[in-house]
């Protein structure tokens, strides 16, 4: 599973949900998908969408099954979604947000760590992970990944000569 976004809010009096996403298009969201709510920290519930709206690029609007009141909704506010990798395989490449928790390994130097946040900056996405204990930036740019696996959670990247050694010095 990976995290796609988190329900923000309650809608209306009938139970339906707002749930902001990650993902760079809304047209990844069907009917009668499972969406996983993480209820406590590895525990997650299936939920079905009976129906959506597209409030936003950012945002759903959802009725899930077996939500029918407010109170039942209000449960459901503030935790995070997650669905099956294979949903968003063909959005992986367009949005970096899916890639936090992914493990980052360059083809010199191996393994790198976890991508623990990922952030836009006006020309590039960068990756932040720690690196033999000091925060690292990595660009998340065309030219430098070389594979994005969404079932593994992984990144291949072949980061420029010395750009680790700046962080280390």
């Amino acid at each position: 599973m990976i995290r796609v976004g988190k329900i923000v809010a309650t809608h209306g009096l009938g139970g339906a949900v707002i749930m902001t996403h990650i993902a760079a298009d809304s047209k990844w969201l069907k009917k009668g998908q499972a969406l996983m709510v993480e209820m406590q920290k590895g525990s997650f519930i299936p939920y079905f969408v009976a129906e959506f709206k597209i409030n936003n690029g950012k945002e759903f609007v959802i009725n899930l099954e077996d939500l029918g009141t407010i109170e039942q909704s209000k449960r459901l506010v503030a935790k995070s979604v997650y669905v099956d990798e294979e949903i968003l395989a063909a959005y992986a490449k367009q949005s970096p947000l899916l890639w936090i928790g992914f493990t980052l390994t360059d083809v010199n130097h191996g393994l790198l760590g976890t991508i623990e946040d990922v952030m836009q900056t006006t020309n590039q996405w960068l990756g932040k992970l720690m690196y033999e204990g000091k925060e690292v930036l990595i660009p998340l740019i065309e030219p430098i990944l070389k594979e994005v696996n969404i079932r593994s959670k992984r990144l291949i990247v072949e980061l420029p000569h010395g750009l680790l050694e700046v962080y280390l010095d």
